[in-house]
């Protein structure tokens, strides 16, 4: 069988299974979630056993650190897993949430509801993880899922999402609301974006490129999230140790996040007193620091930044550093360089914060707190199916109730239209 056919036949499979998905319970939905979770631990060996396969391949291939780091699977983090399923179980079920009502004038009853989107495609790199938080927020909302891993956690993936798929169905869920596209072939995804009457929307999460080649050649409907180059601006009215503080924790709590910060601006008023320590407290953990002539002055060992620097979202300890004259100048590179995800400023003015947060186009935007936070569990979302950088549809942490459209349900005793 070609690519084309295997993807269409996954696809088909799950729009029958979407078309049952969307009749179930809530009570039977969240049975299946917690079976699912329970599956994970029952069977995290072989699940770890294919984690330690591509992990072996990847390390072959000379993955860098950080990408190894979001491919590792341990128990904690099967664990961590199952726990996500059954937060997820424990939230509202957003389908059938009445929107809206109105009782027109001729005695037509209109109620707006929400509704499951249908057969949704996720497309995503090496995080084994996304296949646990895709199924399980995507079941919950009544729709059937298409997964499409990256070739690094080929192995991981297809385990975990045959345990899933399994659980799922032996507590009653439609066979087939679990799909995994289990190749290689860089086809694939080519044929998940053109399946245009059985996926009703694709969902890309991963890098720059991954999610630019989806938006741009899709014929499906696409919500684009992740890429993630995201600032933090010192302010010349900062508290220095609260700054400190929150961009340490931006680049090196886990840098190869979408929320991780990739460039720190400061104000050329606390530069002296701010960026000499903050430097220091860098370099000591490891990262790379790349600066324009005012930051180079602080450090023999900060590298010259080039105008790509700027733009890239690195994903690992290296990290793009700026003085600038003023809030305006900061938000001009802000509004030229980001990819509309999480931005942040560190100031004690009122004045500025709000200018600041009202100024600048993200889908996150903070006062005096790490990017870090731009997470659905952390929004107190549960799990997340992605963070949207766009603004149809969805914007920020994207978790049940984005997964959904809406139906107008229209009650009526016999009226026509004169």
């Amino acid at each position: 069988m070609d690519t084309y056919a295997l993807v269409k036949n996954k696809a088909v499979a799950a729009k029958q299974a979407a078309g049952q998905m969307a009749l179930l319970s809530t009570t039977i939905k969240n049975q299946g979630l917690l079976q699912m979770a329970q599956a994970l631990r029952a069977q995290s060996e072989i699940i770890l056993t294919a984690n330690a396969r591509d992990m072996e391949q990847a390390v072959a291939k000379g993955m860098k650190s950080s990408m190894l780091d979001r491919l590792k699977l341990t128990p904690e983090r099967i664990e961590g897993m199952a726990v996500g399923l059954e937060q997820v179980a424990n939230l509202p079920d957003p389908v059938g949430v009445v929107v809206d009502g109105k009782r027109l004038p001729n005695g037509l009853n209109i109620t707006k509801v929400k509704v499951p989107l249908g057969v949704i495609g996720i497309i995503y790199e090496a995080r084994p993880n996304v296949t646990a938080d895709a199924a399980g927020l995507c079941l919950k909302s009544g729709n059937a899922v298409l997964l499409k891993g990256g070739s690094e956690a080929l192995h991981s993936n297809a385990a975990i999402a045959g345990v899933l798929a399994r659980a799922a169905e032996a507590a009653g869920l439609p066979v087939g609301a679990i799909q995994f596209i289990d190749t290689t072939d860089r086809q694939a995804v080519d044929a998940l974006i053109h399946l245009n009457g059985l996926v009703d929307v694709v969902i890309p999460r991963g890098g720059a490129g991954l999610i630019k080649a989806v938006v741009m050649h899709a014929t499906v409907p696409v919500i684009e999230t992740g890429a993630g180059v995201c600032h933090t601006y010192v302010d010349a009215s900062a508290d220095v140790e609260m700054a400190s503080r929150i961009a340490y924790n931006a680049k090196v709590q886990r840098p190869s996040v979408c929320n991780a910060m990739e460039t720190l601006l400061v104000h050329q008023d606390i530069a002296d007193k701010f960026l000499p320590l903050m430097l220091n407290r860098f370099l000591a953990a490891g990262v790379e620091i790349r600066g324009d002539e005012r930051v180079q002055a602080y450090s023999q060992q900060v590298v010259p930044a080039t105008e790509e620097d700027w733009s890239t979202e690195y994903g690992d300890l290296r990290l793009s550093v700026k003085v600038v004259a003023s809030l305006e100048e900061a938000m001009e590179h802000i509004a030229r360089y980001s990819t509309g995800h999480s931005e942040c400023i560190v100031t004690e003015d009122y004045s500025q914060a709000q200018k600041f947060q009202l100024g600048i186009n993200a889908a996150a935007v903070y006062v005096n707190a790490s990017t870090r936070f731009t997470d659905g569990n952390e929004f107190g979302f549960g799990a997340e199916i992605g963070i949207s950088t766009q603004k149809l549809h969805a914007r920020g942490p994207m978790a049940l109730p984005e997964l959904t459209t809406t139906k107008y349900l229209i009650n009526g005793s016999g009226q026509v239209r004169g």
